[in-house]
């Protein structure tokens, strides 16, 4: 059965995580494509959507988004995923997995595309102006208060 490593990032905080879906619960991605979006209830991520950006099947072999298929095949490269030319214009035979997720795919690597909206709260208001009425309170006692250590202190000085 299908086992895969999902890696998940969040290019807002520059933070990933490490997921690792077996049996059933990885079967919901087999036969996505790179590119694809897909509800986030997948990768135990509820109201996110995530975008799949690639991965690497079982012998390490990088998954290329124009490599149609979810086969392994050797093509002509010139650059991008899976090989960097060490001379300017270079090209070389590589062996690349196709774009679909099969059984023999190990990692997939995701991005979060959309996060859940958050809910405006009334009671956070609410509290604040409970709060303030509170400090409003307290500072008509707090400032009769002052006002009373004052004028005993005015007539202690008068007394003097």
């Amino acid at each position: 059965m299908a086992k895969f490593k999902v890696i998940i990032s969040d290019s807002e905080t520059g933070t990933s995580k490490a997921i690792e879906l077996e049996e059933t619960r990885a079967v919901p991605l087999i036969g996505k494509r790179i590119g694809e979006t897909v509800d986030g209830t997948m990768v135990d991520l509820p109201g996110h959507k995530v975008q799949i950006m690639g991965g690497s099947d079982k012998d390490g072999f990088p998954m290329r988004p124009n490599v149609h298929g979810g086969v392994r095949r050797r093509v002509v490269l010139s650059g991008g995923v899976g090989f960097n030319s060490p001379t300017e214009g270079g090209r070389r035979r590589k062996t690349v997995r196709g774009n679909v997720i099969t059984d023999e795919i190990v990692q997939i690597n995701m991005k979060i595309v959309e996060k859940p909206k958050q809910p405006k709260d009334k009671k956070k208001p609410k509290e604040k102006k409970q709060k303030e009425a509170s400090e409003k309170e307290t500072t008509p006692q707090e400032t009769q208060a002052e006002s009373t250590s004052e004028t005993s202190r005015e007539t202690k000085s008068d007394e003097s």
